[in-house]
This record gives structure tokens, C-alpha cells and sequence, in this order.
């Protein structure tokens, strides 16, 4: 490492890998509960397992984008963290709201809005947190030797990430009031400003991997946020179908909803011209793997996918089914998870001194988590497309038609089994790596 502040970045990875770990437990839980075997649920109702499932994707990969920030920065500022001892106690604070979220959500004590389910004070808790990230990151860029675009490109997604908090935390007793601000967060986080994080992590990976000038990566940079913001923030639109606004977000979240996949296939297409481009044979083959896996992946679920049911005459039929399930689930692990471990990939050499990165076991974890995720997508979609036919189509009971897909949920499980087997062997590689040694370089 080029400083001694980057090895805070281990404990934010150390903390992803722990609640990543927990959140497959908790899939497991809701998955075998979808096949009828729901014993634990006098113990984890599915309400609470499905929330503590999602809350903890956003929270282990919120802890990720974090801990890139701190390895990113002060090698884009050219200095040392500022104020050090600080980012460790806002990792406590993270971890304090998480632990305290999760044990809510066992007792009821929650808002029981979909993915902004923890309770109201936590939520001021998230703010105070939240800023004082935002403080380190910025007040370090501030007294920076340099400014970059890719590191004002991270600040700016992650300032605009916090901000866009706020909405979830304006009081209604209004439903579609409430599900209007409630999109705000959740569509303008992961279909807009995350991307913004996205770009700005993926060009440092490429600009270390390839070789490739900075200033040709940066340039695809700024084409990428204009493409985001031109599809992302009028795409909110596709979330206001039939939630009572009026009817002209048909038109604009359809069209704009549709525009939005552009955004991806040119992190797909900008990935892969500056690998092609750079010609280098990179010293971590698995870092460029999962950054592959990550420009790649997320074109096919946040894009292509995205696409498939974003027309309010598809959505109409998919609204609410194992459909969103699908394209859900090789979304996030496309676009966010996978950029994770990409830059965990990247810095834990560095980090360490260690080389484990292209280990055998790193090599088994990469392909074996992303064959699992693909068939954990395709097994989604077929219970989704039998769900949306029995019915949206033949207008049989909710429940009946849960009964009905349960034998899907088997080769669901089966997948997330090989999925879980991937995750255990990165996880396991990660622990491999140590402590970070101190050493600068």
C-alpha cells in the first residue's frame, strides 16, 4: 500500500465479508420457507428473515463502497487520510445502527417500508454517520495534492448517496406519498448515484490494470455519468406505475425506464475496450476477472433484464412477482457486489504483501459463485414467469399459486448452494490474506 491510512480499508472488507456471510444465512431461511419448509417461523418470521436479508445487502455493500473510498482516495489525493482514528469509529457507529437494526427487526420494532424498513431513530443515527464519512472523504480530497475526475466522481456518489437519504425520512400517512419519496432513495441509489460510484471505482481498477493512459479512461468516465443522469433520474418513473400517481409516469418511466440500460451496456463496452486496449498482462488476473464480471454481469441484470419487464405493458403482468426477484438478484450482484470484490481482489496484496490473489481457491470462488448466481437467476425466472401466467393471467389465489412454484424453489435453493460454496471459498481466501502489514510502498 502507497500509504499507511489505506489499511483502514481492511476492517470496512473484514465487516463486508462477516455481513455477506449472514445475509446468505438469511436467504437460505426465506428460500427454504418459499419451498414450505418454514419451521423457524415462530423464530424468524419470513417478514423479518426477507427483511434482514435485504437491509443487510445494502448495509455490507454500502460498508464495501466505504472501505473503496478509504483505499481509493489517498491514492488519488496523493496524502494520508485525514483524521484516521475517526473512520474507525464511524465504522463502529455503522456497525452499532446494523446490529441494532437487525435485532429490531426480530422484535417488530421497525418501519415496515420495503428496504427503508429500519426504525426512525436509527435513521437520524444513519445521517450522523453518513457525514462524518463524507467529512473524512472530502476533507481529504480538500487538502489533496491532486484532483482527479475518478475521485471527485466517488465523492460526488457518495455525497449525493447521502443526501438522497433524506427523502425516506419525510413523514407521511399518505401510501402513495410515502411509496413517491420512498423510490427517491431506493431507484436514485442503485439505478443512479451508485452508479456514479460504480464508474468512479471501475476506472481506478482500470487505470491500475491496464496500463492505459488516465486521461483516455476518464474521458469514458464523464460519458458514462451522462448517460446515467440523462436515464436514471426521470427512469424513477417506472416504480410510479400503479401506486396512484398520475398516469403521465407511464410514458415518462417507460421511455426514460428503457433508456436506462444504455448507462450499463456502456460500462460493458468502456470495460472492455480499455482492457482490450491496454494489451497487459495484469499481475491479478482475478481483480480484472471480477472487474469483467462486474461491467458484464450488470448489463445483463440491471440492463438487459431491467429492460425486460420496465414497460408498463410488461409490468403490468410482473409488478410484484418472483420477476423482480430475477432481475433483482443479478442486478445487484452484477452491478454492486461483484465491484466489491473486485476492489477487495485489487487491494488485498496490497494491503498485505501477500500474493494469494490468483490462488486456486480464488480462481474456484470466482467461477463457482458466478455459475451459482446465474442459476440462482434462471430458476427465479422460471418460478417468476409460472407465477405471473397462474396468476396475473388466470387470476388464481396469492396463495395458491405460492403452493404452486414451490417445487422452482428447489432448484433455487440447490443454486444458492453453489453460490454459497463460491462465497465461502472468498471468504476463506480473504482470511488467507491477514492483517494489513503496515508496511508503506
Amino acid at each position: 500500500m502507497k500509504y499507511q491510512t489505506q489499511k483502514i480499508a481492511y476492517w470496512f472488507f473484514a465487516t463486508c465479508m462477516l455481513l455477506f456471510s449472514l445475509q446468505l444465512v438469511y436467504g437460505f431461511i426465506m428460500g427454504f420457507a418459499h419451498m414450505g419448509f418454514d419451521g423457524l417461523h415462530n423464530i424468524i418470521p419470513f417478514n423479518a428473515a426477507r427483511a434482514t436479508h435485504t437491509n443487510l445487502l445494502v448495509v455490507w455493500l454500502l460498508t464495501g463502497f466505504m472501505g473503496a473510498a478509504y483505499y481509493i482516495i489517498p491514492e488519488e489525493a496523493d496524502r494520508e487520510l485525514i483524521h484516521p482514528k475517526l473512520a474507525y469509529v464511524q465504522l463502529g457507529a455503522l456497525v452499532a445502527v446494523g446490529v441494532v437494526a437487525i435485532i429490531g427487526f426480530h422484535m417488530n420494532w421497525w418501519e415496515g417500508r420495503k428496504f427503508l424498513e429500519i426504525p426512525r431513530p436509527l435513521d437520524y443515527l444513519v445521517v450522523a454517520d453518513v457525514l462524518l464519512f463524507i467529512y473524512l472523504i472530502g476533507g481529504t480530497i480538500w487538502k489533496g495534492k491532486r484532483y482527479t475526475t475518478t475521485s471527485m466522481v466517488l465523492f460526488l456518489g457518495l455525497l449525493m448517496a447521502a443526501l438522497l437519504y433524506l427523502p425516506g425520512m419525510i413523514n407521511t400517512d399518505h401510501q402513495t406519498l410515502d411509496s413517491y419519496w420512498r423510490w427517491w432513495v431506493v431507484h436514485l441509489w442503485v439505478e443512479g448515484v451508485w452508479e456514479l460510484i460504480m464508474g468512479a471505482i471501475m476506472s481506478f481498477l482500470l487505470i491500475k490494470m491496464t496500463g492505459v493512459d488516465r486521461e483516455v479512461i476518464e474521458k469514458w468516465l464523464y460519458i458514462i455519468v451522462g448517460f446515467t443522469f440523462l436515464s436514471g433520474i426521470l427512469g424513477t418513473g417506472h416504480h410510479y406505475y400503479y401506486i396512484g400517481t398520475p398516469r403521465y409516469w407511464l410514458l415518462v418511466g417507460g421511455l426514460f425506464g428503457a433508456l436506462e440500460p444504455l448507462a450499463f451496456l456502456g460500462f460493458a463496452i468502456y470495460a472492455v475496450a480499455m482492457a482490450r486496449k491496454g494489451g497487459k498482462n495484469p499481475d491479478n488476473k482475478m481483480a480484472m476477472a471480477w472487474t469483467m464480471a462486474t461491467a458484464i454481469l450488470s448489463f445483463v441484470g440491471a440492463g438487459f433484464l431491467g429492460f425486460a419487464h420496465t414497460l408498463p405493458q410488461v409490468n403490468m403482468y410482473t409488478h410484484g412477482t418472483l420477476v423482480t426477484a430475477m432481475h433483482g438478484h443479478l442486478a445487484f450482484w452484477g452491478a454492486y457486489a461483484c465491484l466489491v470484490l473486485a476492489l477487495i481482489a485489487y487491494a488485498m496484496p496490497k494491503l498485505t504483501g501477500r500474493n494469494l490473489q490468483d490462488s486456486r481457491m480464488n480462481v474456484f470462488a470466482f467461477w463457482t459463485s458466478n455459475i451459482g448466481m446465474i442459476a440462482m437467476t434462471l430458476a427465479f425466472g422460471v418460478a417468476g414467469i409460472a407465477q405471473v401466467y397462474l396468476e396475473r393471467k388466470l387470476g388464481m389465489d396469492f396463495l395458491t399459486v405460492q403452493k404452486e412454484v414451490e417445487v422452482h424453489f428447489l432448484g433455487l435453493v440447490l443454486a444458492a448452494s453453489l453460490f454459497s460454496v463460491g462465497i465461502v471459498a472468498y471468504v476463506w481466501n480473504f482470511i488467507r490474506f491477514g492483517k494489513p502489514s503496515g508496511e508503506v510502498k
